[in-house]
């Protein structure tokens, strides 16, 4: 393996123009992000040619190499060290300046919006995952009965609802951190919000209610938090600076947290809890079918970012989100449209990826099938869209719903209630078959040959029935 990752790694750095071509290289879950100095220096044919490589991507003056979950991370680090980056992954100290150039050239504020997100959520998934699996273990317990319920399923109760219990506190931290304020504030107010004396008082004639809006509240409370500490602390005199920030910043953002932004925060997720679960009840097969089959491309665009806090609030509010198991469903269709364009293709390369692609595709991963395969192929990928859509549907219609978040795929089971969890594997497999018949009928552009870039048509033959 370290091999393979050493080769790739070179690979990479020498079509990308070269050491002295790279000024950084990073990577998320499932690329390897990279920003030079000469972007015509980029010999992309070859660079997709580089055995791991599954696609590339441009996205704000970055290429986006796609190698995989794992690997992104070991190949950028064995690029780090080929280049001499230093920790703040940028060579020759140019990570700020890189930084502020990107963003005035190419930031905005939606980008901007998702960004803070992202950040915020992301660093809580492992939580998500490792909880929910032990919500889930325990459902199956007690659903099957596998042991009488005693001292080893309180255990994993306490366990698996630890993450739900203090998340709105671990969201106010990293909050605190994305908008510029003290994470320890973030936090403090988060608990403020959730505090159960809160019920025990009483405002304008109404019990205050504990943990109202969730966490769209609380993100409210801590953006205002951190404004408030920024300015009290630009006008406090540094020689008692510590003592009167965190008081004043505290009172005041406490004050307005509970008089208006909670009761804000409080009506948005009211009103965004109503709109979701109504649009799914009562719009059955139809709503299924549209959030499943539209959410791809969402993805494709980075939007779907934007839906985390949606999917968090539905956990905090209902106990159980029915969003996240239509959404996954994109995922499954994407499965069975990569399938077809295997059996169909010639093309030794394009069967090569999606070999490697498709076990995390399965996983819940799809960016390598999205931007290796589906989507360079183009049919396949609306073959995709239409049989999530099939899965979306048959979810909606049977009322399936998770009890966690941070999973998707086939590993997302472990999540849904166990009641239904027979309904979801059964959504899954619908999205798998719609996807597979509905590309296979709609056919593609089959490269011809196995050097050749699959990603251009020309010269192709097309595999249409």
């Amino acid at each position: 393996m370290g091999d393979k990752i050493r080769t790739m790694a070179e690979g990479i750095i020498e079509n990308c123009g070269g050491k002295e071509n790279i000024q950084s290289a990073v990577n998320c879950m499932t690329r390897v992000r990279m920003t030079f100095r000469d972007s015509d220096k980029v010999n992309e044919a070859a660079l997709k040619n580089v055995q791991g490589v599954m696609g590339i991507v441009k996205a704000d003056e970055q290429l986006q190499i796609i190698v995989g979950p794992s690997v992104a991370t070991k190949v950028a680090e064995e690029m780090r060290k080929i280049l001499g980056l230093s920790d703040d992954k940028t060579s020759f100290g140019e990570a700020d300046k890189v930084k502020k150039e990107m963003k005035s050239k190419y930031g905005t504020p939606a980008n901007d919006i998702l960004k803070k997100v992202s950040n915020i959520f992301i660093p809580l998934i492992p939580a998500f995952i490792g909880c929910g699996l032990i919500q889930g273990i325990n459902n199956l317990i007690k659903t099957f009965k596998w042991i009488e319920p005693g001292t080893l399923t309180s255990l994993l109760t306490v366990f698996g609802g630890a993450v739900f219990a203090y998340m709105l506190i671990m969201v106010g931290m990293n909050a605190a951190k994305e908008f510029g304020g003290s994470p320890a504030l973030g936090g403090v107010m988060a608990g403020i919000l959730m505090t159960p004396g809160l019920a025990d008082i009483k405002l304008f004639g109404k019990a205050l209610v504990p943990g109202r809006g969730g966490v769209i509240a609380v993100l409210l409370v801590v953006l205002f938090t951190a404004f408030v500490e920024k300015r009290v602390r630009k006008v406090v005199h540094e020689s008692v600076e510590l003592i009167v920030t965190p008081l004043l910043t505290v009172l005041i953002s406490g004050f307005v947290a509970i008089i208006v932004l909670q009761p804000l925060g409080g009506a948005i997720s009211d009103g965004i809890g109503a709109v979701v679960t109504n649009a799914i009840q009562t719009g059955g097969a139809l709503v299924g079918a549209i959030l499943a089959g539209t959410f791809l491309p969402l993805v494709m665009t980075g939007l779907h970012q934007g839906l985390t806090p949606i999917h968090a609030d539905l956990l905090t509010k209902f106990g159980e989100n029915a969003l996240l198991p239509i959404l996954a469903m994109a995922g499954a269709g994407q499965v069975g449209a990569a399938i077809a364009v295997y059996v169909k293709t010639k093309n030794k390369k394009l069967k090569k990826t999606i070999a490697s692609a498709l076990p995390v595709g399965i996983l819940g991963i799809g960016e390598p099938l999205i931007y290796g395969v589906t989507l360079p192929l183009g049919k396949p990928f609306l073959g995709a869209c239409l049989g999530a859509a099939f899965g979306g549907a048959s979810n909606a219609v049977f009322h399936v719903a998770s009890i966690s978040m941070g999973l998707s795929g086939l590993p997302l089971a472990a999540l849904i209630k166990s009641d239904k969890i027979a309904f979801y594997l059964m959504g899954v497999i619908i999205s798998y078959i719609a996807g597979f018949v509905v590309t296979y009928l709609l056919g593609f552009n089959d490269p011809v040959d196995e050097e050749q870039d699959y990603k251009s048509t020309a010269g192709a033959r097309s595999t249409t029935m």
